[in-house]
């Protein structure tokens, strides 16, 4: 489980009837950006011996300046105009900020909540 944070145009991350973020401008603020890097995939082990998982998005991105976390973890995800990210912390918050005022966009919870730029 977890809690997703969004970068979104829409009234609520879910309205799918609202603005979306258009995946090619989503990819346009990655390449400009040298924090950011299309990644594609990531992968995770989930116990040792055990098979690992794998997710496979072409728009996933990686914030690869963020300390600690290395290829683990800081992955903004781009889905269906909406760009999501789990359980964030500070870092990751400040560069979401960043990138949704990029895109004419908003910061906003799993429970509607904004977080201002």
């Amino acid at each position: 489980m977890g809690y997703d944070v969004h970068i979104t145009r829409r009234e609520f991350w879910w309205d799918e009837e609202d603005e979306p973020i258009c995946g090619e401008k989503w990819a346009a603020v990655v390449e400009r950006d040298p924090e950011l890097e299309m990644a594609g995939a990531a992968e995770a082990t989930v116990e040792e011996g055990a098979a690992g998982l794998r997710y496979e998005n072409p728009l996933l991105a990686r914030l690869v300046t963020h300390p600690g976390l290395g290829t683990e973890g800081a992955w903004l995800d781009w889905r269906e105009g909406v760009i999501t990210v789990k359980n964030p912390d500070e870092v990751l918050l400040g560069k979401m900020k960043a990138v949704a005022a990029l895109l004419g966009a908003k910061v906003q919870g799993d429970d509607g909540e904004e977080y201002p730029l």
